[in-house]
């Protein structure tokens, strides 16, 4: 495959998404996999006591999206959904508790420094999205894709 094909539309492969952005989510969707899946699976396995019912949701959810995105590697079009939910989640988490934070001067030096020093890297995520690929097969109704795009 030359370098300039990965920019191109695959129709027959990838239904019109670039070569590039597959390769990019499978990176991503690894990454996650590995990363989150190792620190939230620990925690969970040397956790003691009972858990806050709020912070054992949030530990559920990231032990549980991890996984996913290890499926994502193989199939990384059909978990797509699983990629705009990390982006959302984490994008509002940074507009509505670290950006005040930072404003008010209390971020830095809080427990929230750390993750806000992961999650302000969710443009990356942002930017492998599909998101023509997305709105076409999960937001649209049927058949609207066909007329938006001219296929």
């Amino acid at each position: 495959m030359s370098i300039a094909r990965i920019f191109r539309a695959d129709h027959e492969h990838w239904d019109g998404v670039r070569p590039i952005n597959i390769y990019l989510l499978r990176t991503v969707y690894l990454l996650a996999g590995v990363f989150v899946t190792a620190e939230t699976w620990h925690e969970i396995l040397t956790h003691v006591g009972p858990w806050n019912h709020i912070r054992g949701v949030a530990v559920a959810v990231w032990a549980s999206y991890p996984l996913l995105c290890l499926l994502g590697v193989f199939k990384p079009l059909k978990l797509l959904p699983i990629m705009v939910f990390i982006v959302l989640y984490k994008s509002i988490w940074l507009v509505v508790v670290a950006w005040p934070m930072w404003r008010a001067g209390t971020l830095i030096g809080s427990p929230a420094e750390e993750m806000a020093r992961v999650f302000v890297w969710v443009p990356v995520a942002f930017l492998v999205v599909p998101w023509g690929y997305f709105f076409r097969e999960y937001v649209l109704p049927r058949g609207t894709s066909r007329v938006l795009t001219g296929s």
